[in-house]
């Protein structure tokens, strides 16, 4: 039995001998003489060894197997940081690197000595053979590298990119830099870490031609929010991608920023149809401002004060009320504007009509005049009836037309409840707007201001400065003047 038959039978590789055969035969021509056949044998069954535990790609890489080996491209390269190891005196240090392939991309954790050849050595663009150990981590799998090498003859056809859109966004990218147009802003808020410091943070929301993205601000970077006004453009430098609720989102930490630019960056959101709206979506909804509520403020039961406003849109196919939510509420807008919301949820509203709710995710713009590329939609293709079930009238266009003369109404335009309380108030007079006095029962069904009461047949706003409660039965006397009642007496 010859040199080569005895290394096959010592290691018993899972090949066939004639396999193994001519890899020994070719790296003895490659080795040049260096190696007899012998040394070439034991050569080739040590590549064939480290050649397990091979994956076909990233997305094959899951948590507790042994250790994989795969060919990926550098995507960036993290900060090396030090800690304190438990019991040892030695400083350990790491540095993550995100690498990718044809089918995704994986965070590979190089330690200690490799960490610091990573830094000074590794490009992005790179590819690299890595082997390591697959863990679960912060934002899914990870690889604790043991062995990495570059590979200048291997090919993976992954785009690098310079600057991303929002539609270039995938779990776990670092070192992104994003232009966008200023959506929404928000204050900085403050909360405790489990290690008793105060950490910060604060949102923006960003948009491009090809969508849109919260961007979330910590601790140092959180009062940049704070420093842009809606419309402004800017880029995020330096940010990182995280999941939230499904969603993604661009985080930045102190080693990034977000910094104006001077560039008109467009944004308009294929906004859905209202006529077509149906209870449970979350949808964008933008139109003409055709009826404003004052902004209300009630008690949560944690104690904490909210605040609510609606607001009333037509576009198109129909019509529906929006309530904003909390900051939301402080929304500059006014009657004739055009306002665009996003990711608002369509619910089961008051008097079974559908209404969409501006939380803390949604966003508001409000424009002068509605956008020449602003989407339409046909009403033909949409419900044939408004939110509230009744027959549509009109469209945007006739809303247009008259957008300038309701923007310069008297206020009975803007405190006209969404409610069906001026139909049902009687025959005003048509110059005043008002008639006899009136007594009304009902239940509180909005507290605030106004306060609208229901009877189960007629609905009223009602001004007042009595403090109700939702769900209580008064009785209000007063004038009815544009469907409102301004009450002398509650009892």
């Amino acid at each position: 039995m010859g040199a080569i038959e005895d290394v096959y039978e010592d290691v018993s590789p899972d090949v066939d001998f004639e396999e193994f055969e001519a890899a020994v035969q070719e790296k003895v021509e490659q080795m040049g003489g260096l190696a007899d056949e012998e040394t070439a044998a034991m050569l080739v069954a040590h590549e064939l060894e480290d050649a397990g535990g091979e994956v076909s790609g990233i997305a094959d890489i899951e948590p507790g197997m042994d250790e994989v080996k795969f060919v990926a491209k550098v995507v960036s390269v993290g900060e090396l940081r030090t800690f304190d190891r438990d019991g040892e005196d030695a400083e350990g240090r790491v540095v993550n690197v995100e690498v990718a392939d044809e089918t995704g991309r994986i965070r590979a954790a190089l330690w200690d000595d490799a960490a610091e050849a990573a830094v000074d050595e590794l490009e992005v663009g790179q590819v690299l053979r890595i082997a390591g150990r697959p863990k679960d981590g912060y934002n899914g799998v990870e690889v604790n590298v043991d062995r990495v090498e570059p590979d200048d003859e291997a090919d993976v056809d992954v785009q690098v990119l310079d600057t991303y859109r929002v539609e270039d966004l995938s779990l776990g990218l670092s070192d992104v830099n994003l232009s966008g147009r200023v959506l929404a802003t928000d204050s900085v808020r403050t909360f405790d870490r489990d290690d008793g410091t105060e950490g910060k943070v604060a949102n923006l929301v960003l948009g491009d031609p090809t969508g849109r993205v919260r961007v979330t601000l910590w601790d140092e970077r959180a009062a940049l929010a704070t420093e842009f006004s809606e419309g402004e453009s800017v880029e995020v430098v330096d940010g990182y991608v995280r999941e939230r609720d499904g969603d993604l989102e661009l985080h930045v930490g102190n080693r990034g920023s977000v910094e104006p630019i001077d560039e008109d960056i467009d944004y308009v959101p294929e906004t859905d149809p209202i006529g077509a709206l149906e209870i449970g979506q979350t949808v964008d909804v933008a139109g003409g401002v055709i009826e404003l509520d004052e902004k209300r403020t009630f008690d949560r039961d944690d104690g904490s004060q909210g605040q609510v406003r609606n607001v009333r849109i037509k576009d198109d196919t129909g019509d529906i009320r929006v309530a904003l939510w909390g900051d939301k509420a402080d929304v500059d807008v006014d009657l004739g504007q055009y306002a665009v919301f996003t990711d608002v949820q369509v619910k089961d509203g008051w008097q079974d009509e559908l209404e969409c709710s501006a939380n803390w995710r949604s966003t508001v713009s409000v424009l002068d005049e509605r956008p020449d590329d602003a989407p339409t939609h046909d009403a033909a293709t949409a419900a044939t009836t408004t939110s509230g079930g009744s027959e549509s009238q009109g469209s945007l266009s006739s809303f247009d037309s008259a957008s300038d003369s309701s923007a310069s109404s008297s206020s009975s335009t803007a405190s006209a409840s969404s409610t069906a309380d001026a139909a049902t108030a009687g025959s005003a007079d048509d110059t005043t707007g008002e008639r006899d006095e009136i007594e009304f029962t009902g239940t509180v069904v909005q507290a605030g201001s106004p306060v609208v009461l229901d009877d189960g047949t007629e609905t009223y706003s009602v001004d007042t400065d009595a403090s109700l409660r939702l769900g209580e039965e008064v009785t209000v006397r007063g004038r009815v003047r544009d469907g409102r009642i301004d009450a002398e007496d509650v009892f």
